[in-house]
């Protein structure tokens, strides 16, 4: 009898898959999947928690240091009646400066007076500044410089704290126009190149009146003054110079003058709101060291008392809620030299317009 082919069924195929030896084989490779997903959660799981750790140590470093400096902030030595820190810690301003400088002389050449002016352009920029109770980040922008039409360099560094601040002034210009008169003879215009000129003015200050007279409250807003109040001031000033002047001659000449003195400020509140500052500070040269060179001539300038270095300066400002704006102003004025000789006096101011408000 012939042997039957053998064919497989499905029947047959269904009961062969299901043996026990392939069962064991899909229950194995389902217990390696569901190890591996849990081997890869727990993972994830204990990467996160060191992350959660280091997100939750540097918030509480943070908040120690706001606290810190919160407390920096509020904590002064101040007379609350008369000033007082803004309630909120955030301060925007924006700002819109102008400044100038002029140099004058006066003095007897050869038997004839002399007098010549000489006013730099006038610089303008546009500055904003950002302050978190108390530390301040400012930059400035000038359009001219930008559009090349304004070729000096300027740089203003102010700080005016509750006891102590300064000015610091540099300038490096060459864009002075101007005039000279000699007895006996017409008027001479002077264009612009023939002077260059390197300056640098420093004022430093202390305020005795602290506890109840704000600097601060008049130029940068980081205190408001409640009510009015005035303080005797102790002033340091310093001037350097250096130039090179090139008509009918070649000059050049190098000074430096140190002064010691003292003044007064006086902030007045003529209502909640407004704030009317005035200051000066006259200081007495008490150093003093200047040298002319004409056409390689050495000429002298004879100190004659008194020389001084005298800076004022005021500011209006009125706050309306959490905005305020006003106007502030800083002049400096040098005199050395006797009119007899040779006479020199430098100006030097900056004024600004300013609008901020507080968060």
């Amino acid at each position: 009898m012939a042997k039957k082919p053998y064919i497989c069924n499905n029947n047959q195929a269904t009961s062969h898959n299901n043996s026990p030896t392939h069962m064991s084989s899909i229950i194995h490779h389902k217990s390696t999947v569901k190890a591996v997903i849990t081997t890869v959660i727990c993972i994830l799981l204990m990467s996160a928690f060191p992350w959660n750790a280091q997100a939750q140590e540097r918030h509480n470093m943070l908040h120690r240091l706001d606290s810190l400096l919160s407390i920096r902030y509020m904590r002064a030595d101040i007379d609350t009646h008369y000033i007082m820190r803004p309630p909120t810690k955030w301060t925007i301003r924006g700002h819109l400066n102008v400044s100038g400088a002029k140099i004058m002389a006066e003095g007897v050449n050869d038997g004839r007076r002399l007098a010549s002016e000489l006013k730099a352009d006038y610089k303008k920029t546009l500055s904003m500044g950002v302050s978190y109770m108390g530390i301040a980040l400012n930059f400035a922008l000038n359009p001219a410089k930008l559009l090349g039409r304004y070729n000096d360099y300027e740089l203003n560094i102010n700080s005016y704290g509750k006891r102590f601040g300064f000015d610091v002034i540099y300038q490096n210009a060459h864009n002075f126009t101007g005039w000279e008169d000699v007895q006996g003879q017409e008027r001479i215009e002077l264009p612009a190149n023939l002077l260059k000129l390197q300056t640098l003015n420093i004022n430093a200050f202390h305020t005795f009146n602290h506890r109840r007279f704000s600097y601060p409250a008049a130029f940068t807003q980081s205190y408001i003054q409640r009510r009015s109040a005035g303080s005797l001031l102790l002033a340091l000033s310093a001037q350097g110079q250096k130039g090179t002047l090139k008509y009918n001659h070649q000059s050049f000449f190098k000074m430096t003058n140190i002064g010691i003195g003292a003044g007064y400020g006086y902030n007045y509140v003529p209502a909640p709101g407004w704030l009317f500052h005035l200051s000066a500070l006259p200081t007495f040269i008490v150093y003093s060291k200047t040298s002319l060179t004409v056409d390689d001539n050495h000429i002298p300038l004879r100190y004659h008392f008194p020389e001084v270095i005298i800076t004022g300066r005021g500011a209006i400002v009125h706050q309306r809620g959490n905005i305020f704006y006003g106007i502030s102003g800083v002049f400096n004025f040098t005199n050395i030299g006797d009119e007899n000789s040779l006479t020199v006096r430098n100006t030097k101011w900056r004024s600004r317009a300013f609008l901020g408000f507080r968060l």
